[in-house]
């Protein structure tokens, strides 16, 4: 078996090559990487991220455990700023989901990850906790890397991903009635632990401590099936109904006959024999499309193609909207590039500008094709990417 602990090397944070590293533990089995992320500069503060629950927006939680009775409180954002003045002085965590989305600092922190699909990439959640803080022994559905960046905490996990997952059931927060962990261990700043779906683990604050939680995307199967339903049954109308023009007399009033499931499937056929181009762009809407309530809105006023060619000779540029998930699928001579579940046609160069930079300098963009150019115009008016304003030159 491959070791569970290792040790982070030279040009490989992995301690391993990430080939390697997704053939032995990729949703496999857990990992611990000391020294993974001990040259990332922690981005925020617990102040920051406590200033950050208090926003409208923002997706926090704060967990509160009585140890003595063995009670946990919930509180979900946003909160009052007053909450924090009367909390205890230990056991008690605060999480922030989306921080990425927030911050450009901690979205850096996504670079290091770049051996894996960015489309998988849920958000880079942070929590702060004080000593004794954390939300009990859980199981995630997804892959999660547990990055230590302030102060430490000790995990202990269970390699056995067949141990009970049965939920103590008065609780509010999905914690595990039976835990019986396997390893035990306390992280230092800049280690990291890799979790696969389905693996118990319970991560507890010694001290003041700060952790980033990398989570992956994994929908349920039938939520997929359901959304790709859905996208079918959108175009039918009331017409669109089962028929039986060629019926004949029935041998039996109650026997669903042979002839009647080929009407069926004849209904059902677009299900059936579903186009892999239409399969294709379904996910590409799919996995790109958001679930935080940070809509983009279009601007007050469309912007032309002149307005987008003065506001570049003036020197601004581009900018993604922050929750706007981005992908594309490459195409014969194209690219389909998908926008917070919306699809665009356009050439392979600019499916990989606007997915790689958060930030498209004029440059860029001037070298774009009128095609490619016409599709920005799409995004900036449905309020994905977003004109900055031009940078001041300083005086000499």
């Amino acid at each position: 078996m491959p070791p569970i602990e290792v040790h982070a090397r030279a040009n490989q944070p992995l301690g391993m090559p990430p080939a390697e590293f997704l053939r032995d533990y990729w949703q496999k089995r857990p990992l611990l990487i000391r020294g993974a992320l001990a040259d990332f500069p922690l981005p925020v503060t617990p102040e920051d991220l406590a200033g950050l629950a208090c926003e409208e927006a923002a997706l926090s939680r704060l967990i509160v455990r009585d140890p003595k009775r063995d009670r946990w409180n919930v509180t979900t954002g946003p909160l009052d700023e007053g909450v924090f003045a009367t909390l205890p002085k230990t056991h008690w965590t605060l999480l922030v989901q989306d921080v990425d989305k927030w911050d450009m600092d901690v979205a850096a922190l996504l670079e290091r990850f770049r051996f894996l699909p960015r489309w998988r990439v849920d958000d880079v959640m942070i929590s702060y906790a004080v000593d004794g803080g954390g939300v009990g022994a859980h199981v995630d559905q997804y892959d999660v890397f547990l990055v230590q960046g302030l102060g430490r905490r000790r995990w202990r996990i269970s390699d056995d991903p067949s141990s009970p997952k049965a939920f103590r059931p008065e609780l509010e927060l999905k914690i595990l009635a039976e835990f019986a962990p396997t390893h035990d261990w306390v992280l230092e700043p800049g280690d990291m632990l890799y979790l696969p779906p389905g693996f118990a683990h319970d991560g507890v604050a010694v001290g003041d401590c700060m952790t980033l939680s990398v989570g992956m995307r994994a929908p349920a199967v039938a939520e997929m099936l359901g959304d790709l339903v859905d996208s079918l049954v959108e175009p039918l109308t009331e017409d669109d109904r089962y028929t039986d023009p060629d019926l004949a007399p029935a041998r039996d009033p109650y026997e669903i006959d042979t002839a009647a499931l080929g009407r069926v499937e004849q209904a059902v056929a677009a299900l059936r024999a579903l186009p892999d181009a239409h399969l294709h762009d379904w996910f590409g809407r799919y996995i790109t499309a958001y679930r935080s309530a940070q809509t983009a809105l279009p601007p007050p006023r469309a912007t032309s193609e002149a307005d987008l060619d003065a506001a570049l000779a003036k020197g601004a540029g581009i900018a993604r909207f922050p929750w706007a998930r981005t992908a594309w699928i490459k195409r014969a001579r194209s690219a389909t590039l998908y926008v917070a579940g919306g699809s665009h046609t356009c050439s392979v160069a600019l499916a990989k500008l606007v997915c790689e930079q958060r930030e498209i300098a004029a440059a860029d963009i001037a070298a774009l094709a009128a095609p490619d150019r016409r599709v920005l115009l799409d995004l900036i008016n449905a309020g994905q990417l977003v004109l900055t304003r031009p940078q001041r030159r300083s005086r000499r």
